[in-house]
């Protein structure tokens, strides 16, 4: 412990956001960044060192989080990276995009501000980008064996860098024409600026990874002609196919899933488009679905200047503080406000500006934009067949039936489903011309050591797990890569931080 008191002398401090109207503006990541610098060694001095740490139960990575917090203390940043590196590939994505459910399950949370993790993480990341303390770690020697990897989200990549390491030639295949995944084309640019992506995969170039893009395999190419070409191929396609929502109106235009929609505007910052194809701009747009997703819709909406957005959360909002019934150290169900809900809770406000000003209630207390316990009961089109309307429903909370009396119209020309996905797609031809069986949940069935029904053919990420978080998803590639690598050597020295049936710990 580097400070004994300074978790009861020093107060958290996270990373501040910049301005609402300042930021809706860009395209930038909401947050401040660098200039928390010079306290992150102070916060870091807040970390107790445990003698049992519990954010090491709910990070499935295992990061060896007191260790880098008293080392960061200390100033060494140098030793504070290796450490950090020593079980996340990609810190830099998860100080950014993780939730964090390793500060829920701080000891410091059972009565007071845990650590401030997910900042120190992402500082600690990117001090060891700006001063090159990340070189490129190409094996010593090759194996002689080969490694295909099918798809290029957390989950893909960070197995491929694993092996890449311990000497196997991989390629990754990737079907979009760059490579990232959801990292590239889910995740919206405030969230992660895409040149952190870029970085990693330069490092995993000049260690030796190969990269396939334009690739569909069960599509431009025979899935199973692939695996005769390489000694070991890792499925790790994701989770895309997405729930549907199937209300009468659905088959209106201007209707769309949030993966139809946030790509486009993804790749308007890439370059590829000068204006997006779907676009919010001066349009009335609902959001369906409370998650990660739908915040990231909602940002995106605002950004593009929509006339009004409402989002609909199928959940009763939960309270501010941890219940009885979700007992410290499992992740609670809280109220949280995400950078995107505070740009909406505050654009809402701003009544009186003709950008953001519109007829429509403000659907919530303080300007929130999300209505809990309500679902969509149908849509309504006008005369050209385009969606004008959503009417919802409040839902009771226990059951979610219908509430008499209760029903609204919402006027919408936009609307974006953000549902969740239920598994891999399977109108690819990946999955049948592999022979893959499948789990009871729709998702590609494996063993305790991540092994298909198919010999050599391996799974991990969403596409095995389910839709999940992206510490679960390199968690999984780090560990199918320890499988893959057994499997192709006899033995092997790599990590294996989870298997397939590991689950967060919640109640």
């Amino acid at each position: 412990m580097a400070d004994p008191q300074g978790f009861m002398t020093t107060p958290r401090r996270t990373c501040p956001r910049r301005p609402v109207p300042e930021r809706v503006e860009d395209w930038d990541e909401v947050y401040v960044g660098q200039g928390l610098l010079p306290i992150i060694s102070e916060q870091a001095g807040r970390c107790m060192d445990c003698g049992i740490p519990f954010c090491h139960s709910e990070c499935p990575l295992g990061n060896l989080i007191p260790e880098w917090n008293v080392l960061l203390s200390r100033e060494d940043w140098d030793a504070a990276s290796d450490r950090l590196h020593a079980t996340n590939n990609f810190p830099e994505f998860t100080g950014r995009l993780c939730p964090a459910p390793c500060e829920t399950a701080c000891v410091l949370a059972i009565n007071q501000d845990p650590i401030t993790i997910k900042n120190v993480e992402v500082a600690i990341a990117d001090h060891a980008w700006e001063h090159a303390r990340v070189p490129p770690r190409p094996p010593d020697r090759l194996s002689g064996k080969t490694v295909a990897v099918v798809g290029s989200g957390p989950a893909g990549l960070a197995g491929a860098q694993q092996l890449t390491r311990a000497g196997h030639t991989v390629a990754v295949y990737e079907r979009d024409d760059r490579i990232g995944g959801l990292l590239r084309y889910g995740i919206p640019e405030f969230k992660m600026e895409k040149v952190h992506l870029d970085l990693r995969l330069e490092q995993m170039r000049e260690e030796g990874t190969k990269f396939r893009t334009g690739v569909a395999v069960g599509t431009d190419m025979d899935a199973a002609r692939l695996a005769e070409r390489y000694d070991a191929v890792i499925v790790a396609v994701g989770a895309h196919a997405p729930r549907e929502l199937r209300v009468p109106g659905r088959e209106l235009a201007g209707i769309h899933q949030a993966m139809e929609y946030l790509p486009l505007a993804n790749r308007v910052q890439e370059g590829d488009l000068t204006e997006p194809p779907i676009t919010a701009e001066g349009k009335d747009v609902v959001i369906v679905g409370g998650g990660d997703t739908g915040a990231d819709c909602l940002g995106t909406v605002l950004r593009q200047h929509a006339s009004s957005v409402v989002q609909l959360d199928i959940n009763p909002q939960a309270g501010d503080e941890r219940t009885p019934d979700q007992p410290w150290p499992t992740y609670p169900k809280v109220h949280r406000v995400s950078p995107a809900h505070e740009e909406g809770r505050e654009l809402a406000l701003l009544r009186g500006s003709d950008r953001y000003g519109h007829d429509v209630p403000v659907p919530g207390p303080e300007g929130d934009v999300r209505v809990y316990s309500s679902a969509t009961l149908r849509f309504e089109g006008d005369e050209g067949g385009h969606v004008r309307a959503l009417h919802l429903v409040g839902v009771e909370p226990a059951e979610r039936r219908p509430q008499p009396g209760t029903e609204r119209v919402l006027p919408a020309q936009l609307v974006l489903l953000a549902l969740g996905f239920s598994g891999p797609e399977r109108d690819t031809g990946l999955i049948d011309q592999l022979g893959l069986g499948l789990d009871p949940r729709g998702c590609i069935a494996r063993d305790t050591g991540f092994a298909t029904t198919v010999p050599g053919v391996f799974a991990a990420g969403d596409a095995g797990r389910g839709q999940s978080l992206i510490v679960w998803a390199i968690a999984e590639g780090r560990s199918v890569a320890a499988a893959v690598d057994r499997y192709l050597a006899g033995s092997t020295t790599l990590p294996m931080p989870v298997r397939p049936a590991d689950r967060p710990l919640v109640v």
